[in-house]
């Protein structure tokens, strides 16, 4: 070994690391030149080095934070079939504006909680808002068999927080009822529910509201829905009724279209309703610019219990 250099590798405050060279060749020293690229080598490797654990660091604490604001999986409960779908505006984003959440009985004589918004805006924003609604909501379940009440503590939450957006929303209880589905529906402003029955009929829940964090109190009707088996509610946003594009690239989706879409998925599983309903939305799309979209079905089970 001839010679030996140790430059640092400079970092964010502390050194990132140490650029060692080693020179096997009769010379025992390195030149003047030689020792300066090696410190400007070493000066942008170590900064380089050091954005990378700094980009590493702020994409671990995204993940963990994103946890929390990402649609969470839906699966059956009590056979009850729920399903969903979620698709943020834009292709780098993964949280938006648009939600639901789903909160399981503890017992199969209990209702679970189904809860579908739309928040004020999209991006990061309207997802901070998002979480915080999420939150609230899940810490008012013990009182979820009330919806207007939850609705009232809500609002209240929403106005006195800093945030000036509103969202819209839906309640779902859903409980089995023998062979059937009883639907507790309620609407904040929101989308009417779909319900599609059997012989393809889609009916629009009775059940209307108003915004919630915007006025000092809140007012909501709820609606009792029998489903029968196979039977759906469909739970959406607007994101899909207001989707852009079609053959001239400039015609609304519309609840008239996303109800004959329903209409041919009369007797299929939730999921089959949600994957065809997001796939012509995005057919309709194309390469246009979108809302956020977000569609839950509940599906009551296609076989009949026997006597």
């Amino acid at each position: 070994m001839g010679s030996v250099a140790v430059v640092p590798l400079p970092g964010q405050g502390v050194p990132a690391g140490a650029l060692v060279l080693l020179r096997t060749s009769s010379r025992a020293v390195f030149t003047e030149n030689e020792e300066v690229f090696a410190r400007l080598f070493a000066a942008r490797a170590g900064a380089a080095m050091a954005a990378a654990r700094l980009y590493a660091e702020q994409a671990t604490i995204t993940e963990i934070l994103m946890r929390d604001l990402i649609p969470p999986q839906m699966r059956h409960v009590d056979g009850i079939e729920f399903a969903g779908g979620y698709q943020p505006s834009g292709a780098a984003e993964r949280v938006g504006g648009d939600f639901y959440d789903l909160h399981p009985a503890s017992q199969t004589s209990r209702e679970t909680f189904i809860v579908l918004g739309d928040v004020c805006g999209k991006g990061l924003e309207a997802a901070a808002m998002t979480g915080k609604i999420r939150n609230t909501l899940h810490a008012l379940l013990p009182l979820a068999t009330n919806h207007l009440r939850v609705l009232t503590m809500l609002n209240s939450a929403l106005l006195s927080s800093h945030h000036t957006r509103f969202a819209t929303l839906v309640f779902a209880s859903a409980v089995r009822d023998g062979a059937n589905v009883r639907l507790r529906l309620t609407n904040a402003g929101h989308l009417p529910p779909l319900i599609v029955r059997g012989d393809g009929t889609v009916e629009e829940a009775r059940t209307q509201g108003s915004l919630v964090g915007v006025l000092p109190t809140v007012q909501a009707s709820t609606a009792v829905v029998n489903l029968e088996p196979g039977e759906s509610c469909v739970l959406y946003t607007d994101g899909i009724t207001e989707a852009r594009g079609g053959p001239w690239g400039d015609a609304y989706f519309g609840e008239q279209r996303l109800k004959d879409v329903l209409a041919e998925c009369a007797g299929i599983p939730g999921e089959a309703i949600v994957e065809r309903v997001q796939m012509l939305t995005q057919q309709w799309i194309g390469d246009n610019h979108h809302d956020d979209i977000a569609i839950v079905a509940i599906t009551a089970p296609r076989q009949r219990e026997a006597p």
